[in-house]
């Protein structure tokens, strides 16, 4: 049967939360164990390309959650995509176009005050999901600075589904045959000096990267966006461009975002130069924050270890004397993060989150009190510790000249961090969907 085409609805009707809801549909009921409702029995078809001859089933939840990536808080998501499955159910629109579907879609938003920012947002991250193009998100730093639920939180506002941690890839290589790691952390050894630490951590990065190969060629072949967190991420590997061996798919300002007088806004889109994430104790409502290889369990790595039939661990790693030499050998070392010649450029989001020294010293104390390798190095006490996990910080925060965004870490502002965090994000695709643009027009110029 053909289908017939479809015309955009006139929304008439007031705003419509719950309430009005209720009074219009009495019949509709929302239970205390689930949002759904009659609507949710009802399939509508959205209908794509010129000739409307492919079709998707609108779904309330996708709905609400590509509204959520927009900054729009998810209650009031979830309220927007039922009014627009009602409204569609309700003038017997079971078959629309895409575009008919967009334009009802914008009247709902705008009639509850998230009108043309928020539009523009929609517009870009759909751009960005039709376009496939490659995003990978580093949340870096040392232990205790809420490295994974930062990862998790974000992943959740972005929609992202993939959150890769490096612990795990570094336990699976720590247990392998001919393990290039060590049992004990590089921050738990006795070295002779920061440089020597530097550059055996530059080491270990070097080969968690590799066992990251596989995972980073898949994103970079489907397009699909991935978050990688944990501390055995030099940012310097992810940083250097092939082509250029410049730093690619971030931007160049130097920035510390340090905690201080800041007004953060919806959009984030003003000139933020300081703002605050939260401490251990608000980001996992306890005292602490494991981010180390504690808690790494066998089906973890038997599902990691599947999709690492690609990690390239053969031969021997070139270890780099300090920073400038290991950027030197990043030179010539081809990774999968370059710009491919067929497809999109990856947009890469280095991100290093540190915490204040008072603050942090007193998270790792109770931390590293907790610790089983304690009884691997009974020569280290925790002062020295300590400073060995500082060292290892101040590398990470020294590439803020090369596009990393060092995030400070507070106890008072874990909400407004992330949602700056979102908007930087969300900034950073958009930049990165118009460089892939230009570079596309470009090569048509040619």
């Amino acid at each position: 049967m053909k289908k017939e085409k479809e015309k955009e609805v006139v929304v008439t009707s007031p705003m419509s939360g719950e309430d009005s809801d209720e009074k219009q549909h009495p019949s509709v009921r929302f239970s205390s164990r689930n949002t759904s409702s009659k609507y949710d029995f009802v399939k509508v078809k959205v209908w794509l390309g010129d000739n409307a001859d492919h079709y998707y089933v609108l779904s309330r939840f996708l709905l609400s959650r590509m509204l959520t990536v927009t900054k729009i808080p998810n209650h009031v998501a979830i309220k927007i995509a039922l009014e627009l499955k009602k409204l569609l159910i309700d003038n017997s629109l079971l078959d629309v176009s895409q575009s008919d579907l967009e334009a009802n879609l914008f009247k709902l938003m705008e009639r509850r005050g998230y009108g043309e920012e928020y539009i523009n947002r929609y517009r870009m991250m759909t751009r960005f999901h039709h376009q496939r193009v490659p995003l990978v998100i580093l949340v870096c730093g040392t232990a205790c600075v809420g490295k994974s639920t930062i990862a998790t939180q974000l992943a959740q506002r972005l929609n992202l589904p993939n959150v890769l941690q490096t612990d795990m890839v570094y336990e699976l290589l720590r247990t392998s045959t001919d393990a290039p790691l060590a049992s004990t952390p590089v921050w738990a050894r006795d070295f002779s000096s920061s440089e020597e630490l530097i550059t055996e951590f530059c080491r270990e990065c070097r080969v968690v990267r590799k066992g990251l190969a596989g995972d980073l060629k898949k994103a970079m072949k489907d397009g699909k966006p991935i978050i990688i967190e944990g501390i055995h991420l030099d940012p310097s590997i992810y940083l250097v461009d092939d082509e250029n061996k410049s730093p690619s798919g971030v931007h160049s300002e130097n920035k510390e975002i340090n905690p201080a007088s800041v007004i953060l806004d919806d959009n984030a889109t003003t000139q933020i130069k300081n703002i605050d994430v939260g401490s251990s104790d608000e980001i996992n409502g306890s005292s602490r924050i494991l981010s180390s290889n504690e808690g790494v369990s066998t089906d973890q790595l038997d599902e990691l270890s599947n999709s690492m039939t690609s990690m390239g661990l053969i031969g021997n790693i070139n270890i780099p004397e300090h920073k400038s030499a290991s950027l030197r050998e990043l030179e010539t070392d081809k990774t999968t993060i370059s710009k491919a010649k067929s497809g999109p450029k990856p947009i890469i989001v280095p991100i290093v989150l540190k915490m204040a020294e008072f603050d942090h010293k007193a998270l790792l104390e109770e931390w590293i009190s907790a610790r089983t390798f304690n009884d691997k190095c009974p020569d280290l006490d925790n002062e020295k510790l300590i400073a060995n996990l500082k060292t290892i910080q101040d590398y990470l925060c020294s590439f803020t000249s090369q596009g990393l965004t060092v995030v400070n870490v507070s106890a008072t502002t874990f909400p407004q961090t992330l949602d700056w965090l979102h908007g930087y994000l969300l900034q950073c695709i958009e930049h990165g969907i118009k460089e892939n643009v230009t570079q596309v027009a470009a090569a048509y110029s040619m």
